[in-house]
């Protein structure tokens, strides 16, 4: 498969397949384990945020999730503050990653304190949004008329994607106001390839690469299964 961008944030690929598999891949995006924190014990909470609200902003702390951890993996944190002060995510301890340690939680005043004790499971999408590990979307590849007008603006055109020219039409990839502009020259002047730009962005708890292959791996686990029940 040709590789446009392939970095641990971000993973663009020139696919020749239908719209009903790379759809089938992305919904399976959802179905990739992440590591998350699903429990938390308050001793003590004297914060500017409910307990409900705090044990929210925890779950949704992107957390590095190792190829090593099962199911049976437990990541116990613990946070002990006193104000005055903000509380960050980096004040939570633990031998889990926290990937984005700046991350304020909340606010304690003079005299006042936070005390929990908080636990992260691996899980999936299907069960809660904060295991989703990023986005994945798609969309075709473009085939535009190449004229002085047009060419312009393809070539100022700003995508992962580098605009090839062919022969008098251009394969490239174009935002909305941009396909809007060509239309105003030629409103006949662009159409769909059948490649697609296949994308995933990752939030940083697993490498773009592993969510799409976690992503298969759960498409054809899912096939298996269906194709058993055929049986």
């Amino acid at each position: 498969m040709p590789t446009i961008t392939n970095t641990p944030e971000k993973l663009v690929l020139r696919l020749n397949i239908s719209e009903s598999l790379a759809n089938s891949i992305r919904r399976s995006v959802n179905e990739v384990p992440t590591l998350a924190i699903d429990d938390v014990e308050i001793f003590k909470n004297d914060s500017a945020l409910y307990d409900e609200v705090l044990a929210l902003r925890l779950g949704l702390l992107p957390l590095k999730t190792e190829k090593s951890m099962t199911e049976k993996t437990k990541v116990e944190f613990k946070l002990t503050k006193k104000g005055p002060c903000t509380v960050y995510a980096s004040d939570l301890s633990g031998p889990g990653d926290i990937l984005y340690p700046e991350m304020p939680l909340t606010i304690i005043k003079e005299n006042h304190k936070l005390e929990l004790v908080a636990t992260a499971v691996l899980g999936t999408g299907l069960q809660h949004s904060k295991h989703v590990p990023g986005l994945c979307y798609y969309r075709h590849l473009l085939e535009v008329k190449s004229t002085k007008d047009i060419d312009k603006i393809v070539q100022k055109s700003k995508s992962d994607f580098k605009p090839e020219r062919l022969g008098q039409k251009w394969v490239c990839d174009l935002g909305d106001g941009e396909i809007t502009e060509i239309k105003k020259i030629d409103k006949d002047a662009i159409s769909d390839l059948p490649d697609l730009l296949f994308i995933i962005e990752s939030y940083g708890t697993l490498p773009a690469k592993d969510i799409l292959s976690g992503a298969i791996k759960a498409l054809i686990s899912n096939l298996k299964e269906f194709e058993k029940n055929l049986k």
